[in-house]
């Protein structure tokens, strides 16, 4: 009977986390815009931008020809979305609500969930702003054809985890140096627009050239996803193992410094001020 009833405490304590999660997902998808429709459609736009910019810079710097054999605009939409949806969701975790916010008053709501609704709020926007962009591309202009979808989607998960990663190291400094978290924020994204490798085929860098991106996860990630598109690209030059355990290094320390963050946020705040 107790055994019975200890289940069922344990399920009903699931769910309600469960739905605690979604309406905290809910929460962050709006908290930019009311309208969800309209926070995506922005995101759209953005993702059309960064596209339209790439594809202008690699015709005027006559780097067309060093793309891989396929779809131009699909090669550059695999290195925008990656690297989209890592940034996006590393800026959401570190933006998600802290310790000392309001949100924390009310039980059973704590800091992991809102660390989870707002990486799980940042992918659901990016899958969402991806499939929008490619079901019109694929409609209104050309066919897009992926020769190993499953192990696409792998990729920009395993980009939207280390993005979480990132996320967290930086949302774990925030309480101690919140001026340094949002410098390390804006870097962080504009690094990575080159740093990422988005621009060239890994299997084409020479060893000097390769030294000056093999060093960055999303690299690694982009070639790779760009091997599952494409049927005639197969990556050597870059690792699906070295994303993998990077992203879960930092998500290890991340949560360890979230907890020491957590537990002395009021006196750390207190004495900065």
């Amino acid at each position: 009977m107790f055994g019975v009833e200890r289940r069922r405490t344990r399920l009903n304590s699931s769910l309600a986390i469960l739905e605690l999660i979604y309406h905290s997902t809910v929460r962050a998808i709006r908290r930019d815009h009311k309208n969800a429709l309209v926070g995506l459609l922005t995101n759209i736009l953005q993702t059309l931008i960064f596209i339209g910019a790439f594809i202008v810079t690699f015709n005027l710097l006559g780097m067309r020809g060093s793309a891989i054999r396929g779809d131009f605009t699909v090669y550059i939409m695999t290195g925008i979305f990656t690297f989209m949806c890592n940034v996006k969701t590393s800026g959401a975790v570190i933006g998600s609500e802290g310790p000392t916010s309001g949100m924390m008053l009310h039980a059973p709501m704590n800091t992991a969930i809102a660390i989870g609704s707002a990486a799980l709020a940042a992918l659901y926007t990016q899958i969402l702003s991806i499939v929008v962009i490619l079901g019109v591309y694929h409609m209104a202009y050309a066919p897009v054809q992926i020769d190993d979808p499953i192990g696409a989607i792998g990729m920009l998960i395993l980009s939207w985890l280390y993005g979480v990663g990132v996320g967290m190291v930086v949302l774990a400094i925030k309480p101690w140096w919140p001026a340094f978290a949002r410098v390390a924020q804006t870097i962080y994204g504009r690094v990575n627009i080159f740093a990422s490798g988005k621009m060239f085929v890994g299997n084409t860098l020479s060893f000097s050239m390769l030294s000056m991106f093999d060093w960055n996860p999303l690299f690694h990630i982009i070639d790779q996803m760009r091997g599952y598109v494409f049927i005639n690209y197969n990556p050597h030059n870059s690792s699906l193992t070295y994303p993998v355990y990077f992203a879960l290094a930092l998500i290890v320390i991340g949560l360890m410094g979230e907890f020491q963050a957590r537990k002395h946020a009021s006196a750390s705040w207190n004495a900065a001020r």
